[in-house]
């Protein structure tokens, strides 16, 4: 990376070796890094200083990676890569339903880290450029102000089922398959299981679909999902 940039990352992990060995690599690739091995203790960092991602365990002492994650979103839309050695899709589901980026199953290699690291900023970065208000039917999203609406009625959604909706709806009329879903919004090439985004889906039905007695999302067997415009 461009040495210059010295962008700023926060490490919380409480594998000492693991973390000490993940800092002085990210260091040699040019990163500011700061490290921590308590969950309290990385919610404060995260509180008085800004960083540009934070790179979280999921199972911490003191605060769990899950509880900060959480508590970040209320404040922050700073990329989020979770590092925890659980691998089952609904672990998966509910660190990034928490509001991660993105999710990395140890043993990894940090050659993926960095790439998993380098998309998401491009995504971040990516995001604030993006057209602010999309519709299609009656259903409006706002994503400057992160809003889902459909007529008046405000729609409370994740950060995931937000990002999710939105691609689609970006891409409405377009048959998106699984694997340019998970590409796109989770922000990295899966091999693999793609149950994640068949359980995202249902999610979103539940709340727009099945809410308001239409169909919004539409499937087209064995190839993927898509909205359309009536």
């Amino acid at each position: 990376m461009n040495r210059v940039e010295r962008k700023k990352i926060l490490l919380v992990e409480d594998e000492v070796k693991l973390a000490r060995f993940v800092e002085l690599e990210l260091k040699y690739e040019g990163y500011d890094v700061t490290v921590c091995h308590d969950g309290r203790e990385g919610m404060r960092q995260i509180t008085e200083e800004e960083y540009d991602m934070i790179l979280l365990d999921l199972m911490l002492p003191g605060l769990t990676g899950i509880e900060i994650c959480r508590r970040v979103r209320k404040f922050s839309q700073v990329p989020i890569i979770m590092l925890t050695a659980k691998d089952e899709v609904m672990d998966k589901v509910a660190g990034l339903d928490s509001g991660a980026d993105d999710y990395l199953t140890k043993p990894f290699a940090i050659e993926e880290l960095l790439a998993r690291m380098r998309t998401a900023f491009r995504h971040s970065a990516g995001a604030a450029a993006k057209k602010t208000l999309l519709q299609v039917q009656d259903l409006t999203i706002d994503t400057e102000k992160r809003m889902v609406m459909i007529g008046e009625k405000v729609i409370d959604l994740t950060k995931k089922e937000f990002e999710l909706l939105t691609y689609l709806v970006q891409n409405k009329n377009i048959v998106l398959t699984r694997e340019q879903i998970l590409n796109e919004v989770w922000g990295y090439s899966y091999i693999g299981e793609t149950n994640v985004v068949d359980v995202y889906i249902r999610y979103l039905r539940s709340k727009i679909d099945e809410a308001f007695g239409k169909k919004y999302i539409l499937t087209i067997r064995g190839v993927g999902y898509y909205v359309k415009e009536e």
